[in-house]
Order: structure tokens, then sequence, then C-alpha cells
């Protein structure tokens, strides 16, 4: 299965930020997905020389920025919940990480589905159409291809099945927004990544790799917990997805994130 793999730099946030690239250049990664925290790429801090230094490293190490997630969904910004000002400070943050993803040279922001809170059905239904028609806009605007993630349930009330998300691309029937499957949040909800695929088609292009205790949302090194990771890959390979796939690794990794990314990546070059 020759699918490209990508670096999830949130592991390295302790860290300075050239280490993530070095690192992917030596272990073999093929991109980077770049994670819009501080210290490394919060939008709002991406001035012409940040964004220039991302660049210049990408070039150094020839390691692409393919994909640009930025921080949002927790605090402060949840497109899903508070009042109208609230939501209108939400896009405004997530058209300026669009305009900073163009900034670096990524092709894709990746943005995800946040809680609903205590509200009716309807009514998170319809705020997710409204942030994504709006968001949709922007993305063109700015050059960029939204990767629409559900999250799992323990994370969000609102989209996180592969029926779910495969019904609201539908309904918005825009080609600016594609989706991505999360392999954690599909396992959590007794789906596989294959399923995934079958239920949203083309419109899929793009993989969370890692794996899971199957009772959280905890990400977890490759082959340390219970999820079926060689078989789930190869239905998808059988299935006929040829999108591209990062190892999500996150905070539970940031002590020693140069071992843990060498070790996932050997890990997951094994099962492909």
């Amino acid at each position: 299965m020759s699918m490209q793999i990508g670096m999830f730099t949130s592991g390295y946030q302790r860290n300075p930020l050239e280490h993530c690239f070095q690192d992917a250049k030596e272990y073999g990664y093929d991109f980077i997905e770049l994670w819009g925290g501080r210290p490394h790429a919060w939008a709002p801090d991406m001035t012409a020389g940040r964004a220039a230094h991302l660049r210049e490293l990408s070039e150094r190490y020839n390691v692409p920025i393919r994909i640009y997630t930025p921080e949002h969904n927790g605090y402060p910004y949840n497109y899903m919940l508070g009042d109208e000002a609230q939501w209108e400070d939400c896009m405004r943050y997530l058209t300026r990480s669009m305009e900073a993803a163009a900034q670096i040279g990524a092709s894709h922001t990746l943005i995800s589905v946040g809680h609903g809170g205590h509200t009716e059905p309807q009514y998170r239904h319809d705020r997710l159409m409204r942030s994504l028609r709006r968001l949709a806009e922007e993305a063109r605007s700015t050059g960029q291809t939204i990767l629409l993630e559900p999250l799992s349930p323990f994370e969000s009330n609102t989209c996180t099945t592969a029926a779910e998300i495969a019904a609201v691309l539908s309904e918005l029937n825009d080609p600016t927004v594609c989706t991505m499957c999360d392999m954690v949040a599909s396992y959590v909800q007794d789906e596989t990544a294959a399923e995934f695929y079958q239920c949203t088609g083309s419109a899929m292009v793009h993989l969370h790799i890692a794996d899971s205790d199957g009772r959280s949302e905890a990400h977890i090194l490759p082959g340390d917990g219970t999820l079926p990771l060689r078989s789930e890959l190869e239905a998808l390979r059988q299935a006929g997805y040829d999108g591209t796939a990062t190892i999500e690794l996150v905070s539970m990794y940031t002590d020693d994130p140069t071992y843990y990314a060498r070790c996932a990546i050997e890990r997951t070059r094994e099962l492909l």
C-alpha cells in the first residue's frame, strides 16, 4: 500500500519548530500537518516573517506543509456554541487560519465539528450548515480546500458518524469542503475507515492514523492499543482509497516527540 504519510506537529509544541522538519526528513515522513497553536503557528501570530520562516524550513528540509490544522473547538473558539458575536469571532479566526495556511503554502485547512452543547438537534444542524457555508466562501477566497473532520462522541455531539458526515456534505454540495476519517473516532463508534470511505466516497481525501483503547478519544502510538490497524488499513486499500494520511500523535507524546515520531512511522510503514 503506497500512502503518503505526514507528521502532525502538535507533539512538538515544547520543542523548536525546526525539530519537526529535522525529524520528518530523517525518519522519512512525506509531509507535515502543521498544528496551528502557540508557540509555533497560531494564525493570529502569522506575520509575513513567520510565514517566510516556515516556508524556508519546508524548502531546506524538502518536507512540504500540506495541511494546516488550527486549534479550535475548545477554548476559546467553537463555532457550534456561543452567541452571535462569538460565532462571528470564530468565523474571523478560522478565516485568518485559512489565510495563514495559504501564506505557508498549505493546500488544505483542517476544520473539525465541535460540540453543540445542550441544544436541539435541528438547531445544531442548522448552525453547522450555516458555519460551513460561510467557511466554504472564505476558503474559496483564500484558495484553500477544507478538510472537515468528524470527531468522536467523547468530543462532539454533532455529526460524528460516516453517514452523518456524508449527509452534511450532500446537503452542502460544495467541492471546497472535503472530509477525512480519524481512525480512532470511527473505531469507538464501531465503524472502520473502509466503511467511512465507502460511505463518503471521493469526498474522503485524508486519514488520521492512531491506535485506540476503544473507550476514549485517546490517540495512542500505533501498536499500543486495541485497534486492528493492519486489517483496517488493508481493507481501506482494498476499498480503493488512495489519499494521504497523518499519524496523529498529540499531547500524550510531548515528553519525547522525536522518539515517538520515529517509532510511529516505523510501525506504520510495517503495517502498510
